[in-house]
């Protein structure tokens, strides 16, 4: 059998191609072709293994054992539904999140009409419908489960993960004739409670319900049919498969040591994700945690910090940055055009260093919204500090993923917005970490072959890590 392991990514833009030869534990070869998923998502890929071929032999069987993620046709969007929303609403959130999903929507409390012809007109890939803790307040989520039960199009699949004493009712609702349920055009999927006690999360079933809608859902892509009849299997969304490269990372094998605490930061077109493998508990002293408990693995999705489909946003951000900096506001406008044309290939000095200043911020930001928070309140017993989400100033390691960072002109100085500088702040962002960059931009493949060699999948991870 031959040694070469290949690994497919099918993103919106670009379905990416990674071989590794696994007996040496090296990359042999990484390519992309323009995806195709709006006509045939297989004649992209077919583009893409041809590539392949032209720089590394490869064999029928090889491609049968292929293995693949997908992101394609804007990834898995999923809205969610709880009771309150700083409790059960969040922790769907953060199961959807966890499971490589785009959250589109969330929606807390009862559910009105205008609000259940926005989540149809939203028309998501799945809705998560969460509430109570088992055996609290059943009436609310009983209340959506009949509010949803009544949209007639744009809803296909229904995760319900909320108080156990309402399952038998909401099923119940799904099983009337006319419901969402009732007539078999909607999936109606059942999960463990994401909060089965009060500031108690368990995400893992859910995530498991999620991915594997995932699966069905990625079979109405033209062309995917050929594609699973090709290759071995698409596994998962490719947030997820990245988020197993970044757990694989930081927490090691039975025999391959990890890193230790990391923060990952990829920077997309359409979005900038934000990673983290931390318990994320208070450093300061006296400090008391609200909210919800942090999941140690961590991901939140920034869909307005792309760096090629949210211009306005980040040129705003920039613009805010060159009026701090003390420069003139006359200028300002002048500049921000200048960061519009740095979105093509930047040409010449100045508009390599707009299109770093536009990379810089969305790191920034992303990070930003991604870690804790300290409040400060002062109280009749005198002053009291309040965390509210991971403390992360104590992790060492931040690594860069993504092509507007494996192929920027300066990385580090992109990376080092994830990073707290000298000044004091209630942001608990790293303050002193390592920059380390995905310089062959091979995580995805790396989350894909850990599910089956996670110690060849972190040594060669390990080969390709640059440090900057």
């Amino acid at each position: 059998m031959s040694n070469l392991r290949i690994f497919i990514d099918f993103g919106s833009t670009f379905t990416k191609v990674v071989a590794f030869d696994l007996e040496k534990e090296e990359l042999l070869a990484r390519v992309q072709a323009p995806s195709t998923v709006d006509t045939d998502i297989f004649v992209g890929l077919r583009e893409a293994l041809g590539l392949l071929g032209d720089t590394v032999p490869t064999g029928e069987e090889d491609i049968r054992r292929a293995l693949a993620c997908s992101s394609a046709a804007g990834g898995l969007r999923m809205i969610c539904i709880g009771l309150v929303p700083e409790y059960t609403t969040e922790a769907g959130r953060l199961a959807a999140l966890g499971a490589g999903a785009k959250v589109v929507g969330t929606y807390s409390y009862e559910l009105s009409r205008r609000e259940t012809e926005e989540i149809a007109a939203a028309a998501p890939d799945i809705i998560l419908l969460t509430g109570g803790t088992d055996g609290g307040d059943k009436r609310i989520i009983c209340h959506n489960a009949r509010m949803l039960a009544g949209i007639d199009k744009g809803v296909k699949n229904i995760i319900v993960a909320g108080n156990k004493s309402a399952s038998d009712e909401i099923q119940d609702v799904f099983s009337e004739p006319g419901a969402a349920g009732g007539g078999g055009s909607k999936k109606i999927v059942y999960a463990k409670n994401v909060m089965p006690e009060f500031g108690q999360l368990d995400l893992d079933p859910v995530n498991e319900r999620i991915r594997d809608l995932f699966l069905s859902h990625i079979t109405e892509a033209k062309g995917i049919a050929r594609v699973r009849d090709m290759i071995s299997d698409v596994l998962m969304p490719t947030p997820s498969a990245v988020l197993e490269a970044a757990k694989l990372i930081a927490e090691g094998t039975r025999t391959e040591p990890g890193l230790g605490e990391l923060l990952l930061v990829d920077v997309g077109g359409a979005t900038t994700d934000v990673y983290s493998i931390a318990t994320g508990i208070p450093t300061k002293t006296g400090v008391t945690m609200i909210g919800l408990p942090e999941p140690h693995a961590k991901r939140t999705v920034e869909g307005d910090l792309g760096l090629y489909h949210n211009l306005d946003t980040l040129a705003q951000i920039a613009g805010q940055e060159i009026m701090q900096d003390g420069r003139q506001e006359e200028g300002l406008q002048s500049r921000i055009d200048g960061l519009r044309e740095a979105l093509s290939i930047p040409k010449g000095e100045a508009q390599t260093r707009d299109q770093l200043l536009l990379s810089r911020n969305a790191v920034k930001t992303a990070v930003d919204r991604h870690v804790g928070k300290l409040e400060r309140r002062v109280t009749h017993n005198g002053e009291i500090w309040l965390q509210r989400g991971k403390d992360l100033t104590g992790v060492r390691h931040v690594l860069g993923a993504g092509g507007p960072l494996a192929f920027s002109a300066d990385p580090r100085f992109v990376l080092e917005g994830a990073a707290l500088g000298d000044e004091a702040s209630l942001v608990l962002k790293p303050r002193s970490p390592e920059f380390l960059l995905d310089s062959k931009y091979i995580l995805f493949a790396i989350g894909l072959l850990s599910r089956g060699e996670p110690d060849k999948a972190l040594r060669i991870v390990k080969k390709y890590i640059k440090v900057i």
